[in-house]
């Protein structure tokens, strides 16, 4: 089935889809579409859920680590303020190793208050223990939130997943999306199976209670060697559903033009879009770019982009996000990455799109211009470049 629909629309048709069992909602610009559609669909009767609404964003967790420690399939959604809200018990989900899925539609965070899109919100949630995808677009939203289920729940992983999309850009711009078949989807996501630890009346248990020294250690070791799995479980997934729908999303990172590729434009999210538009812009004038998206950040795809990256000159990272006082957070963990890489690229900084400005073809074809002149000339990389801020060049 087609169907013109929003990101957020088409994470709520996902969670139809998928057949949640429980949902926790409380609203927040910009995702409150999604809880909202979620309860058209349990009112007329189309999906079979109990719809909780709570007082809170951290409340909304809460509900959710309890639906989801007694056996349900779980869904929820927030943004910005909501998330860091609920970031006592986004850790908890995360340690407890609860398959939860939330959607986050990524917002800049307050002060000064902006509801445009910025991936600083979930970035900062990057050791929670949560898996981590970013979308590039509408139809990618509601196969990864599909996907994110089935990687969830595998016994290899157990862990909880945010589907990231970016704000306005996808979340409240229609498009037109392949809905699969609910028998196809019931086929590749069967109902979820019972973990080892159920919360049940009839069989009491102590859970998540306290530990000592002695134990602690051996809790985050598991959680580690979890992340690592699911980069494989994650491929698997990404391979059955493109068997099954005929769209895959190349598992942890997808690569445009790398080929034969002298120099990388690394980016997440939307903007990898307008990334691939400059480059095949740029390829008509002779220069030989490729666009590396990050499709994963957590568990992050060390081990894939270091092969990628060994062809590269240079790279250009582009971070719609800061931590302030080191500067972007994807440049920070791509660069650690390729540390001890023999022939280290040349590696460039640039923070672009915060607070929802624009980042425009112009701009990916002014940077990469400019990382190849740099090349050229021999000049040095600076530590960060700002695009687009008023009365700052390059």
């Amino acid at each position: 089935m087609r169907v013109v629909l929003t990101g957020n629309h088409a994470a709520a048709y996902a969670a139809l889809l998928s057949r949640v069992e429980v949902v926790a909602a409380y609203p927040i610009t910009p995702q409150t579409q999604i809880v909202e559609k979620l309860a058209e669909f349990i009112e007329e009767g189309r999906l079979k859920a109990k719809y909780i609404r709570v007082e809170s964003e951290h409340s909304a967790m809460a509900a959710i680590i309890g639906a989801s420690a007694a056996g349900a399939r779980t869904f929820t959604a927030t943004a910005s303020h909501g998330l860091i809200y609920m970031n006592e018990m986004v850790f908890w989900a995360g340690n407890a190793r609860l398959p939860i899925v939330m959607a986050v539609v990524c917002r800049a965070l307050a002060p000064p208050w902006n509801i445009w899109t910025e991936h600083t919100d979930i970035l900062a949630q990057r050791d929670t223990g949560w898996i981590q995808f970013f979308c590039e677009d509408n139809q990618e939203v509601l196969d990864t939130i599909i996907q994110a289920f089935k990687v969830a729940e595998d016994d290899r992983v157990l862990l909880p997943v945010m589907v990231g999309l970016d704000a306005f850009i996808l979340s409240h711009t229609a498009t037109p999306i392949n809905v699969p078949e609910q028998e196809d989807i019931d086929r590749f996501l069967p109902p979820r199976k019972p973990l080892p630890f159920i919360l049940d009346v009839d069989n009491p248990l102590t859970h998540s209670n306290m530990t000592y020294p002695d134990q602690t250690m051996e809790f985050r070791y598991r959680l580690q060697k979890a992340m690592e799995r699911a980069k494989r479980v994650i491929v698997e997934v990404d391979e059955e559903y493109g068997r099954l729908t005929g769209r895959r999303y190349s598992g942890l990172l997808d690569c445009y033009r790398c080929e034969d590729a002298d120099l990388g434009v690394i980016v997440m999210g939307s903007s990898a879009g307008d990334a691939k538009e400059a480059i095949d812009k740029l390829r008509d004038e002779g220069y030989k770019p490729g666009v590396v998206r990050i499709r994963v950040f957590r568990p992050f795809p060390r081990e894939e982009l270091r092969e990628i990256c060994r062809g590269f000159k240079a790279i250009a990272i582009i971070d719609r996000d800061l931590s302030p006082g080191l500067g972007g957070i994807l440049y920070t963990e791509t660069l650690t990455s390729l540390y001890d890489l023999g022939s280290r690229p040349i590696v460039q900084n640039y923070i672009a799109g915060l607070g929802g400005r624009d980042i425009s073809v112009s701009d990916f074809k002014l940077i990469v211009r400019e990382l190849y002149r740099s090349i050229e000339e021999g000049v040095e990389t600076i530590p960060i470049r700002w695009i687009g801020v008023e009365g700052v060049k390059l």
